[in-house]
């Protein structure tokens, strides 16, 4: 196994055809990742398979046969519609083929010509860059297939090719892996922590009392909708406010505290289960809620990025991180989107940061300490 492994990865056997052949290649195989990314950006937050059924329109479930499924050539031989129904099909899908080629032939030039094993590696944390990324600009949510199975890929990966690390044997790549996961989630969840318990309220505030409506899976605000799953990170996140007026579904309450968790709502000293009441409305003229600067799935997406990369690259991600989101969030702020900052997620940051350093942060890094 090990004779194989150091056959798949010898540059010799790599060098027996032109370098640019490979980056060609590698782009394709891309590609054909992207396809496969697509599905699990559709399917994973609608825990749905990504293996059964096989690709089909979401609107006519038709059948698409291999000549329809050739990455970014059927989107645009097809102009974006299905061959079927002519149903638009999102430019997303396009999008995500083509970065993921795009990307996959940057970290070939970048490290082929050096390690193959490297280049594979980042290849397969590229892949999960993308599709994390895209889901959790969506739906706000990082799946545990690609943060959980994200860094136990790194440790592997970390095993099998130990330059990955920078090191010469299996047993020190796989401590400096081990400890990058660790620092990984260590930092990320302390700050969460600090973070709650220094910046974990909102308060909102109302001109006179408002009717607040509180449904079977959000809560309606005079500024729109936010579905509990926003609200909601642990068991332990309140909703409280003061209420002049509580109506349940058989009964009213007058001048009462109000209190609703994931697991039990408190109408002064009454208590029920949430999933009890369907529905309630109350008058109120201040309501505070729970608020995350970051969750558990960002605590996980670190973990992956320490396991392929080492600790040095935890922290240089979160600094550049949070460098990434205030020039974005300004930037919107001045463009008077002031709104839109606050509902972009902080996984994408993270990621860009990583890449950053896949492709340059030890020279950024070793120049500015110069």
């Amino acid at each position: 196994m090990k004779q194989i492994l150091l056959n798949i990865f010898d540059p010799a056997v790599w060098r027996i055809v032109p370098f640019h052949f490979w980056t060609a290649a590698v782009f394709v195989f891309g590609t054909m990742v992207g396809s496969f990314l697509n599905v699990c950006i559709h399917r994973m937050p609608l825990d749905q398979s990504v293996v059964t059924p096989p690709s089909h329109c979401p609107k006519c479930k038709y059948s698409i046969p291999w000549f329809f499924n050739i990455p970014i050539i059927t989107w645009l031989v097809l102009r974006g519609r299905c061959a079927n129904c002519k149903d638009s099909i999102s430019p997303r899908y396009l999008l995500v083929e083509l970065l993921t080629g795009l990307a996959f032939a940057a970290a070939w030039v970048r490290y082929g010509r050096f390690d193959v094993g490297v280049a594979l590696s980042v290849c397969l944390l590229l892949a999960i860059f993308i599709g994390s990324s895209f889901i959790d600009f969506e739906h706000f949510i990082i799946p545990d297939e690609f943060t959980k199975g994200g860094t136990v890929a790194g440790i592997v990966c970390s095993i099998l090719v130990p330059a990955l690390h920078q090191s010469k044997t299996i047993t020190e790549s796989l401590k400096l892996s081990v400890i990058g996961a660790l620092v990984g989630a260590g930092v990320v969840y302390a700050i969460l922590r600090l973070g709650k318990l220094a910046f974990g309220r909102e308060t909102m505030k109302f001109e006179n009392d408002t009717t607040i409506v509180f449904s079977e899976t959000a809560v309606r605000l005079p500024s729109g909708e936010l579905a509990y799953s926003e609200v909601f990170a642990r068991k332990s996140d309140t909703i409280h406010f003061h209420a002049t007026r509580i109506e349940l579904p058989d009964r009213c309450y007058w001048d009462k505290n109000v209190r609703l968790s994931p697991e039990k709502l408190m109408v002064g000293d009454d208590e029920f289960r949430p999933d009890d009441i369907p529905l309630m409305s109350a008058t109120t003229s201040e309501i505070i809620l729970p608020r995350e600067a970051m969750g558990l799935g960002d605590v996980k997406f670190m973990a992956a990025i320490g396991a392929f990369l080492g600790w040095k690259s935890v922290l240089f991600s979160l600094t550049v991180s949070s460098i990434l989101g205030s020039v974005v969030g300004l930037t919107l702020v001045l463009m008077k989107k002031k709104e839109m900052s606050g509902r972009i997620p902080y996984g994408p940051y993270i990621a860009a940061a990583a890449v950053i350093w896949i492709f340059g942060g030890h020279e950024l890094v070793a120049r500015y300490l110069r």
